[in-house]
């Protein structure tokens, strides 16, 4: 196991930069995801780690070795590819024993190895099956596997669940977490799919246009945004955004949204008295439905997502469509009136710029 540290890395293809003078630290043993919509450079950046991409600047350590231009098969890391990337024609002990074959390593052993990944992802009824026979899900545990075998020093994940269906997902999710929790080896994991993310890793690292948006706990980033890109892309649905007016005074902030005023709980930020427009942010759960007339505002429902437990209603209002998560929407159907209460004290503001005005410590 070793820790991985990246410092003042940079990627370009030409004039056009796509990673820019990017630092981070994985620790060691944590499972690190990249996180951020397509094109914003985790796929490179996980490459540039196994060697499979050049950088252009900066470097990268695992442990206390540089590894920033060491051949990719000797920088002890193991890449598990989106699209299985098994050979056809081999079965699945050979899949898994290839790269200890090429190495040169006795049959015996070689069998040996395999036969102790297999045990641990359940693949020993599969060993003398091909790749055109198994499952979508069991192909992925077989090129896991192949990972597992070479016994690295850090686990790179690039997208692995994306072509599996919903339930094959979730499976797969917790074959990972169980697989994690067993090795305690470093893992870094990219995905677009912040609920892979938030199940998985015990630090997030939010991606955007090639740089760090924030780094965080999963905890820290739903509830505590930096900023406007982080909290619409982590949570789902997604974070509501409201225009509004911040008033600020001696006497604390306060936030109109239309004829409707929110007093918040203090806030470490602003410099400025007297108002200001802003972004009010407010999660799904955190509005709650009303009789008409009894919230701070009125609107009228568009669609209803009955799920369970839960219910999603987008409502249709003067200031936008705003989604609202909750238990109890008995009755609710498209078209009908209701009223909506925010709740101040989980509200969260952004400037112009998109930063937050975070809530005080």
């Amino acid at each position: 196991m070793a820790s991985v540290d990246i410092k003042n890395i940079k990627k370009s293809y030409g004039a056009v930069q796509v990673i820019g003078d990017l630092s981070l630290s994985v620790d060691d043993g944590s499972f690190c995801a990249l996180l951020g919509p397509s094109g914003c450079g985790k796929s490179t950046l996980l490459r540039m780690i196994a060697g499979l991409e050049e950088v252009s600047g900066g470097s990268i350590h695992i442990g206390e070795r540089d590894i920033t231009f060491e051949e990719p098969a000797k920088r002890k890391v193991a890449m598990v590819f989106q699209n299985y990337a098994l050979y056809p024609h081999l079965t699945v002990r050979q899949n898994v024993a290839f790269s200890l074959s090429l190495a040169g390593l006795p049959k015996a052993e070689q069998n040996s190895r395999a036969d102790a990944v297999a045990k641990m992802l359940q693949l020993e009824p599969l060993m003398d099956r091909r790749p055109a026979q198994l499952s979508g899900g069991q192909r992925q545990r077989v090129a896991i596997g192949r990972a597992l075998v070479r016994d690295p020093q850090v686990f790179l994940f690039d997208e692995p669940l994306s072509n599996l269906d919903a339930l094959l997902r979730v499976q797969m999710r917790l074959e990972l977490a169980k697989l994690h929790n067993d090795l305690k080896t470093t893992m870094i994991y990219v995905t677009h799919d912040q609920v892979e993310a938030m199940t998985l890793a015990d630090k997030i690292v939010v991606l955007d246009r090639g740089e760090i948006s924030q780094v965080g706990r999963p905890w820290d980033l739903y509830n505590t945004p930096d900023n406007r890109f982080v909290a619409g892309f982590i949570g789902s649905p997604s974070m509501n955004f409201l225009p509004a007016q911040a008033q600020s005074s001696a006497a604390g902030l306060s936030v109109s949204i239309g004829t409707a005023t929110l007093s918040l709980p203090p806030r470490a930020v602003q410099s400025f008295i007297g108002t200001q427009a802003v972004e009010l942010g407010i999660r799904p759960e955190d509005v709650q439905l009303t009789a008409p007339g009894a919230g701070q505002i009125d609107g009228k429902s568009t669609v209803v997502e009955y799920l369970g437990n839960t219910t999603y209603a987008y409502i249709d209002t003067a200031h936008g469509m705003i989604t609202v998560e909750t238990s109890s929407a008995a009755g609710l159907t498209a078209g009908t009136a209701v009223g909506l209460t925010l709740a101040a004290d989980k509200a969260h503001v952004f400037d112009a710029s998109g930063k937050a005005w975070t809530k005080a410590a």
